[in-house]
């Protein structure tokens, strides 16, 4: 049995392999931070649009829209990540996704950026025993262009507290 090295001299860890798959995501800013979303989870990218308040709700949930006669819960993702409140522009969007969890809930962000695909060796996991706060929002890291972008868990995005 012969074994090769890899380049750092090393022997290769057992059933890795270097992966050419490919992820997009649509990157998203929050203040002045890149997001992304994987855009499979993604169902539509609307315009901002009155926003029924619900109340008693947590100060992230801005209320309900009806789209397309669907009543979809939004939810502030500046307020979700602990950052300050929105100030919504020209640019601000709602992200309509699919959760597991729920059926579909609308994401407020300050603007949607572009879309981006990441090879699945540019994409940093974040270890789950470190996050906490804001960052058990976050499953991993890319790097595109120089650039680096936070990656949402949309497993981790509930409607609850």
């Amino acid at each position: 049995m012969e074994l090769s090295l890899n380049t750092a001299g090393n022997l290769p860890e057992e059933g890795v392999k270097r992966s050419s798959e490919t992820i997009q995501y649509i990157v998203i800013r929050l203040g002045q931070e890149q997001y992304g979303i994987d855009i499979r989870n993604i169902d539509t990218i609307i315009r901002m649009q009155h926003i029924t308040r619900v109340p008693k709700m947590p100060a992230y949930l801005k209320g309900v829209i009806n789209l397309r006669g669907v009543v979809i819960p939004v939810m502030s993702m500046r307020l979700r990540m602990d950052l300050a409140e929105d100030e919504v522009t020209k640019s601000t969007r709602i992200i309509v996704v699919k959760l597991d969890q729920d059926d579909n809930v609308g994401f407020l962000v300050d603007e949607v950026k572009e879309v981006v695909t990441l090879n699945v060796d540019d994409i940093e996991k974040i270890p789950d025993g470190s996050k906490d706060g804001k960052a058990s929002l976050i499953n991993g890291v890319g790097k595109h262009n120089g650039e680096l972008i936070s990656l949402f868990d949309l497993n981790a995005v509930s409607l609850d507290d």
